[in-house]
């Protein structure tokens, strides 16, 4: 439901404001400048895309378009979730969930892409 997408969209554009501030002036001192990039880089993902969850969500087509939202909040958990734990130091074999991540926002894009050429 477009409500479900809403809310989750709000904790997730939420959650990454409060993960950049913390990586901004939490880990700051704690990781080196190739960990930073890479938390930076979860952070920035995780923002955009909960902004594109939250439009989903506010479109008058959300119903049409929760399969976009959904592999959205995929890719923002798989991607950037796989990042924040990476620059964090966690295992290696975290790597090859980055790009199913990675798969899962474009996916939701191509979907997106679809619904504006068959409209």
């Amino acid at each position: 439901r477009a409500r479900s997408l809403l809310l989750i969209a709000a904790l997730l554009g939420a959650a990454g404001v409060a993960l950049g501030a913390f990586g901004a002036h939490g880990l700051r001192e704690r990781l080196d400048a190739h960990a930073l990039g890479v938390w930076e880089t979860a952070v920035r993902y995780h923002l955009v895309h909960a902004v594109a969850l939250l439009a989903l969500a506010l479109s008058p087509h959300a119903p049409a378009l929760r399969s976009a939202g959904w592999l959205f909040v995929a890719g923002i958990v798989l991607f950037s979730g796989s990042l924040y734990a990476l620059a964090l130091g966690g295992p290696r074999v975290l790597g090859p969930v980055t790009p199913i991540g990675g798969l899962a926002l474009i996916a939701g894009w191509a979907w997106l892409a679809r619904f504006a050429l068959t409209r």
